[in-house]
């Protein structure tokens, strides 16, 4: 296996390695790596150490070829409390995701923030050690321990995952990018259909956050709900060591499989 998920080659292109492998088709990529690396493009599009990030986006364009991929980042609006920068990923000559993300001025807000929810601990000693789906590379770029739930377990689930690997060679990654790298995965833990008779893919992702998360792991108390009409809703509350941090939303294409 690969030591990242991707490979620099040079200005703004990356090569995707195995582990980037999704589970619905072996040339595809998995939602979460592709948000990985847009989420670093974008961190280091005019950095600004005084903002933090609040909401990050990801629409999936189409499915992303585990292969060359090339991003391309600009400012969309600055500001000095505000700011929004954004990110596109362009395969085979045709652009496949899109993220953007929304910056806010750090201010101290300690004496006056909300309550929020405790962590979801204790941590689940055991880990899954092989994928009960076919085996996928992405599977491996992640430690999976189910505290609820699982993978082939229709209905709500809660998950600690982290980042076994990088998103390039020897980078250690940001909170951002480590909250961005296993998100997309919420909606495959919470399913409410059997993945040999359902394609539920998800178009899109969105963070929303009341800080950076804390240390390596990511907690995903996760639940999928299916529409009338052929959509799907995943929503997603997010914990770390110090309790909840935020939320994810994902809009899921949902259709029998051929």
């Amino acid at each position: 296996m690969a030591d990242s998920l991707y490979r620099p080659l040079g200005a703004g292109r990356f090569q995707a390695t195995e582990l980037t492998q999704g589970p619905w088709d072996p040339r595809h990529q998995h939602g979460s790596p592709p948000a990985a690396l847009l989420t670093r493009e974008l961190e280091r599009t005019d950095p600004q150490p005084d903002m933090t990030v609040s909401q990050l986006a990801i629409d999936i364009l189409g499915p992303i070829p585990v292969g060359e991929v090339t991003v391309h980042t600009e400012v969309v609006r600055p500001g000095r409390r505000v700011q929004s920068v954004a990110a596109e990923m362009v395969a085979d000559g045709r652009p496949v995701a899109y993220a953007r993300a929304w910056r806010l001025r750090r201010a101290d807000t300690e004496v006056i923030a909300s309550e929020t929810a405790a962590p979801r601990l204790p941590l689940p000693e055991t880990a899954l050690a092989e994928s009960p789906l076919p085996d996928f590379g992405y599977f491996h770029a992640l430690e999976w321990r189910f505290a609820e739930g699982g993978v082939l377990l229709n209905g709500p689930a809660v998950l600690w995952t982290r980042l076994v690997v990088p998103v390039l060679p020897e980078e250690e990654p940001t909170p951002l990018q480590r909250v961005a790298g296993v998100a997309d995965t919420a909606s495959g833990i919470s399913s409410e259909l059997s993945f040999a008779a359902y394609t539920f893919s998800n178009v899109d992702f969105t963070l929303h956050l009341l800080r950076p998360q804390a240390g390596e792991w990511t907690c995903l108390d996760a639940a999928t709900t299916i529409g009338p009409a052929g959509s799907g809703l995943c929503r997603t509350r997010l914990y770390d060591e110090r309790g909840d941090f935020g939320s994810v939303a994902q809009t899921l294409f949902v259709d029998r499989r051929d």
